[in-house]
């Protein structure tokens, strides 16, 4: 389970460092380590990496409490909670370049694995 909490950490980070990346392609070094005040219209492939990455902040908090029980109570069915966390991270891994490029259908069924993951972990802990 170690292994799948440190994957999602660094999905995560993939998340959030994407945005400044699209930030920065977009308005040049000076303009991105500057105060960032006047700072041009953003791109719509900005705001979905934007967006995308505060739908994952919405669902990481609830994946690490469940992870972390998951490792402490003694009566979790941990393959169980390690196959949820499983699909949780893989699904998170797919989300976010089909969230940017704008497969509103095709996101929302990528999007189911990462509700039954965190399912199934939950069902673990029972």
């Amino acid at each position: 389970m170690v292994f799948w909490i440190l994957a999602c950490f660094a999905v995560y980070l993939f998340y959030v460092f994407s945005t400044g990346m699209i930030l920065f392609a977009r308005v040049g070094p000076s303009a991105y380590m500057g105060p960032r005040d006047n700072l041009p219209e953003q791109s719509v492939y900005y705001e979905r990496a934007k967006k995308a990455a505060m739908n994952f902040s919405e669902t990481l908090p609830i994946f690490l409490g469940l992870a972390i029980l998951s490792l402490v109570l003694e009566d979790a069915d941990l393959a169980m909670a390690q196959f949820g966390a499983t699909l949780y991270v893989l699904a998170r891994l797919l989300y976010f370049p089909i969230y940017v490029s704008g497969l509103s259908f095709v996101r929302s069924i990528v999007f189911m694995p990462v509700l039954i993951g965190l399912g199934m972990m939950a069902v673990a802990l029972i």
